[in-house]
């Protein structure tokens, strides 16, 4: 496709609502590759749903973490997505394979994590009451950033577009710049309201075009700056900011922001309820509100890279907002004219004819010569969409799309093998031993589901003077976490293959009813409260008899 040909002209911002993306589970963030062809969504029972975006259809589900998914960022080929969840783990995954590179431990939750914009190495990591960590993924070392004030570890960070300085602040309204390579302070200054007050940082986000980047307050005013001026300014700088940016009316206070994949508009969610708000950076004005479903409360907002499009989550279900696509026929032929009826037509004198006899040849000039030429069909023209400014070509080793393999009803059994009974048989061979034909040894591990699959290194990454006790801000606070922490994510036993169920079998008269809730005897599916579903089931077996365990994962599992 073309991108060149989606330009608006003008309108380039999502008017209304185009459907919803259900994850079957519940989703709590999202986040585009760096093309917008996928978009990784994680959830509260630990998974991450990768959705092949110009399908909208699911691409790949991986089972990352027993407890919910806070944070998700690709790496900038695509290959790599790094994500946290709400036990403090951060994992690094492949996502072609969908298998667990490495696993870090923190003592604290994890706030925000992000990729390097450039070096596929660096991962920058918040901890919560903590200053931010730059993790190594080579060699699992990490550096602690350096903080303006030791009794305010209240500190969110980010890279700037190309990764070449960290920005960070705190707080007192503190934004320091470092040197990402050195961790060497470059420049620094305070965010203030109309007095000398200060008002704490709650988020940084840098645009993916341009030096701009936005500053979420605590004060309900979002800040648009200029890198390049911040770095002028130096330490303790006074920059003033591009454009204030903020809800006069409602007062409302701002859940998540960004910039659009061009820079030129921002989208901030409210806290209050599913409403985004966008504005024209250039200008400062407030072109439109995009509203939910009232009642519901936004989690996460995310703008794709290179179209008018906005993924927003709420409830649990990402929703999508686009432009109003209206059909243009004459975009296809510019003399194409809409009938409300049949028109008889007149045939024009030597229309049709394979050579107009009467055309008089007249000289080639101009346009006409050109046609002539011999136009390059071979060699590919890198879109400018995809690259950066001091790029020239487009990364081709990059992972745009995931391959899906096609669901076989009704599969055979061992196709290219031997016969299921005679797998287990050995054949002996001249000098006595015991031989298991080639086919067998390699289709052994199919045979017992995935193949063996290489265990993560996990790293514990010590932190001074961080509390061990801090519960992440999507459990709740402190006081009610006990009973919410139990209830969030899977049990730790299920691997990611069973679904939560929330109903129990009640049993039947003469079953017998065990402490911990399963129902044997009656047909009753027992073994592991398997649900309504494994009662029905297990109504079909003999009475008295117990459905499997693992037919019974695989059964209510449904994502297998």
């Amino acid at each position: 496709m073309n991108l060149e040909l989606l330009e608006s002209f003008g309108q380039n911002y999502p008017e209304e609502a185009d459907g919803t993306l259900d994850c079957i589970s519940m989703a709590l963030t999202c986040t585009f590759n760096r093309w917008g062809t996928l978009l990784a969504v994680g959830c509260n029972d630990g998974r991450i749903v990768i959705w092949d975006f110009l399908t909208r259809g699911i691409a790949k589900i991986i089972s990352a973490h027993i407890h919910p998914v806070c944070s998700l960022c690709w790496s900038r080929d695509g290959h790599k997505l790094v994500s946290a969840s709400t036990d403090n783990i951060v994992s690094l995954w492949d996502v072609l394979t969908g298998d667990c590179d490495q696993r870090f431990r923190f003592p604290s939750p994890i706030l925000k994590l992000q990729y390097h914009p450039r070096d596929l190495d660096k991962v920058l990591v918040c901890p919560m009451k903590s200053a931010p960590v730059l993790l190594t993924l080579s060699d699992s070392k990490h550096v602690v950033l350096p903080v303006d004030d030791d009794s305010d570890l209240n500190v969110v960070a980010a890279f700037d577009r190309r990764g070449e300085y960290i920005y960070t602040g705190n707080a007192k309204g503190k934004i320091l710049v470092l040197n990402t390579d050195t961790q060497d302070l470059v420049a620094s200054f305070r965010v203030t309201t109309g007095t000398s007050n200060t008002t704490a940082i709650k988020s940084i986000e840098f645009a993916r075009k341009g030096s701009c980047f936005l500053i979420n307050t605590a004060d309900r005013i979002i800040r648009v700056y200029d890198g390049r001026e911040i770095l002028t300014c130096g330490r303790d700088g006074e920059p003033e900011p591009m454009q204030k940016l903020q809800d006069l009316v409602n007062r409302t206070p701002w859940k998540r922001c960004c910039f659009s994949g061009d820079g030129e508009y921002i989208v901030a969610g409210s806290a209050r309820q599913h409403a985004l708000y966008i504005w024209e950076k250039s200008i400062g004005n407030l072109v439109k509100i995009l509203h939910g479903t009232r009642g519901e409360l936004l989690l996460d907002v995310a703008w794709h890279p290179v179209r008018p499009i906005i993924a927003s989550i709420s409830s649990g279900v990402v929703s999508i907002w686009a432009q109003n696509q209206v059909e243009n026929w004459s975009a296809f032929a510019p003399d194409f004219k809409e009938l409300d009826e049949n028109v008889e037509y007149e045939e024009r004198e030597s229309e049709f004819d394979i050579e107009d006899e009467d055309k008089s040849e007249p000289e080639q000039t101009g346009a006409d010569a050109a046609e002539d030429e011999e136009v390059d069909v071979t060699s590919v023209d890198p879109i400018v969409a995809f690259c950066s400014s001091d790029e020239e070509l487009e990364d081709f080793k990059a992972l745009l799309y995931l391959p899906i393999a096609p669901e076989v009803e009704d599969p055979e059994e061992n196709p290219f093998g031997p016969p299921p009974d005679a797998a287990g048989q050995t054949t002996p061979t001249e000098d006595g031993s015991a031989h298991t034909g080639s086919g067998d040894k390699k289709r052994q591990p199919s045979s017992e589901g995935a193949p063996p699959k290489k265990k993560a290194r996990t790293t514990t990454i010590e932190l001074q003077g961080v509390p061990s006790d801090e519960v992440h801000p999507l459990l709740g606070v402190k006081g009610d976490s006990k009973s919410k922490k139990k209830t969030a994510g899977r049990p730790k036993g299920s691997k990611g293959k069973e679904k939560d169920f929330p109903f129990r079998p009640k049993p039947y008269r003469g079953d017998r009813v065990y402490p911990d809730g399963a129902v044997a005897g009656g047909g009753a599916g027992g073994g592991g409260g398997g649900g309504m579903k494994g009662r029905a089931e297990g109504g079909l077996t003999a009475a008295g008899s117990l459905v499997s365990q693992s037919y019974k994962q695989h059964d209510i599992g449904g994502l297998d």
